[in-house]
């Protein structure tokens, strides 16, 4: 039985964790498609701005930050309950390969958020080395 690598086995294994614990607190779901030399992540973000999303790439993970606050009127507003103040949601994914960073667009259109990211070609010519 063939296991591959532990580094892939403790990988996945971060991935179902993070998946669980966002899942758990009410976080940020996404889809990740792979559309050959392209990753797509998809998130709904119903009710934040394009102004309020952050997305880092680093390496292989994308991080999501989407903060949505109330406008200055809070203090001058004479409210009898008030719940809307403030929403956060973040989520990192960690790809199954390498992306070019200066490559990767991101577009939010009527609530959700597409992440493109170009996979990064490593080239499988070998390199003759040699030996003195």
């Amino acid at each position: 039985m063939d296991r591959g690598s532990p580094f892939d086995e403790l990988e996945s294994l971060l991935e179902r964790l993070d998946e669980a614990r966002g899942t758990a607190t009410g976080g940020l779901a996404v889809d990740v498609r792979d559309d050959g030399d392209e990753f797509a992540l998809v998130a709904d973000l119903p009710g934040f701005d394009s102004d309020d999303i952050d997305v880092e790439v680093q390496n292989r993970t994308v991080r999501i930050d989407a903060t949505h606050s109330e406008g200055s009127d809070v203090e001058t507003a004479d409210y009898v309950r008030r719940e809307r103040s403030e929403h956060s949601v973040s989520r990192s994914v960690t790809l199954p390969e390498d992306v070019e960073e200066e490559g990767a667009a991101a577009d939010y259109s009527n609530g959700v958020l597409t992440v493109t990211l170009p996979k990064a070609h490593v080239t499988e010519d070998s390199t003759t080395i040699e030996v003195e």
